[in-house]
């Protein structure tokens, strides 16, 4: 598997050739740089870190920086590394585009879900809330309800539906069909919704 770092911008609509309205995310996928290269005989893997964007060198450890340094390269605002079979065919410096992709493929996206905050039972797990709406239950409609016996086991199961803090977690969508790809802006539209808020960054993964 292998892929790149990209920012979502946003969503649109497009027209298939068709006449169809089809609903894409647009992200901008890449320039990304490789920054380093492990292998299997010093590292125990093959893959390849690749960074996106830039940082202020200010803003980057010395032991970093120096790595950037060594290679002539502008440190990376965030960096990832992805598994493949054969790291020999690159080095470090080079250049991958959108055009590692190809429209009508499918790939996977993954990205940070939309932080929600501390949420109640019924937002984050879907409860159908307690009580009636007269009679004095007000203050109950959207209680959890029961958490635990009483005598036995005084206590309450480990992962138990309750309130807490919702989103926010890693998350991949599978089989999203690149729809358009626009290597002069490097943005890759894909078919579909992918996680995360607007500027938020997502990896492209091939399947």
């Amino acid at each position: 598997m292998f892929g790149i770092i990209g920012k979502k911008i946003g969503m649109t609509s497009i027209f298939s050739p068709e006449g169809e309205i089809i609903s894409v995310t647009v992200i901008q996928a890449g320039p990304c740089k490789i920054s380093s290269i492990r292998t299997k005989e010093v590292d125990g893997y093959d893959a390849l870190q690749i960074g996106f964007g830039e940082k202020k060198e200010k803003n980057v450890s010395k032991p970093v920086l120096g790595q950037y340094k060594k290679y002539d390269l502008v440190p990376a605002a965030i960096v990832r590394e992805f598994r493949l079979t054969e790291p020999s065919e690159y080095k470090i410096g080079d250049e991958l585009k959108v055009d590692l992709f190809k429209e009508g493929e499918k790939i996977k996206v993954k990205g940070r879900s939309k932080g929600k905050g501390f949420q109640g039972v019924m937002k984050r797990h879907g409860f159908g809330g307690v009580g009636g709406t007269t009679h004095g239950q007000s203050d109950r409609l959207r209680a959890p309800g029961s958490i635990g016996s009483s005598s036995y086991p005084s206590r309450v199961f480990k992962g138990m539906k309750m309130a807490g803090r919702m989103g926010y977690d890693f998350v991949t969508v599978s089989n999203l069909k690149v729809v358009k790809i626009l290597s002069e802006e490097n943005l890759i539209l894909v078919k579909g919704a992918v996680p995360g808020s607007i500027n938020s960054y997502v990896e492209l993964l091939k399947k």
